[in-house]
């Protein structure tokens, strides 16, 4: 299961970034518009990094002008951590959860309709800012038309919370590579909070990863906290999400 998402995780960036080598590591470095990416072990790389092939990542970051991030799995890549850490960068651990069986059904919450949000629809403006206000931030410059494209691609499917308005309160992703799936960038604006639907909007897109013929779904929760929740649709935690940044 775990080489099935170390597959996923090597794959799906490669959609809107271009791969640089180096050695044990992947630079992935987002082309045109977009969150920036990070740095992976190299895809079947098990053992020992260098500190030296981490600066040089470092490096290269600083001069693309891009975060200075690494991401990975503590299980499958255990001799990345003391190397990311002796450079001088702080790494935080989150659960990595995978969704055992269909996944649990939760009804739209009371004055909100929770729906697949197409290229084409009225709210997709709306559902692309939602997780962007959820952390204070406000999208980029032509983020829905970005989401647009990829959902016309097939890359990514998006899910969001309404009101009566047509407002979304709360949206996520999930993004497809062959049977495996992610849910990702789950987020409640803060007046919308403790309502459930961060849950409901989950419980979408696991029902369309599934009903695409997704096998396996997963998800990296924030904290402990989190992990409970999303354990209430069936998520179990089955191993260590690293994310390591300056």
């Amino acid at each position: 299961m775990l080489k099935r998402i170390e597959a996923f995780y090597d794959a799906v960036p490669r959609s809107s970034a271009r791969a640089e080598d180096f050695g044990p590591l992947t630079l992935f470095v987002q082309e045109g518009r977009g969150w920036p990416y990070y740095a992976r072990p190299a895809l079947g790389h098990t053992g020992e990094v260098p500190i030296a092939a981490v600066e040089k990542v470092r490096a290269r970051q600083r001069e693309l002008g891009v975060p200075e991030a690494f991401e990975w799995v503590a299980e499958t890549a255990p001799g990345l951590r003391a190397a990311v850490e002796a450079s001088g960068l702080t790494v935080h651990e989150h659960p990595l959860m995978v969704l055992a069986g269909e996944g649990g059904a939760v009804a739209d919450p009371e004055g909100v309709t929770v729906r697949v949000v197409e290229a084409d629809d009225p709210g997709l403006e709306s559902a692309v800012a939602a997780p962007y206000g959820a952390f204070g931030a406000t999208p980029e410059p032509g983020a829905a038309e970005r989401v647009a494209g990829r959902i016309r691609a097939g890359y990514t499917r998006l899910a969001a919370a309404f009101d009566a308005s047509g407002t979304a309160l709360a949206a996520g992703q999930h993004q497809a590579v062959g049977t495996v799936s992610e849910v990702v960038g789950v987020g409640t604006l803060p007046e919308a909070r403790r309502r459930g639907l961060g849950l409901a909007v989950t419980a979408a897109l696991v029902a369309d990863a599934r009903a695409r013929g997704v096998e396996l779904v997963f998800l990296t929760a924030s904290d402990g906290d989190v992990a409970r929740l999303y354990g209430r649709l069936g998520f179990r935690t089955v191993a260590t999400a690293l994310i390591a940044e300056a």
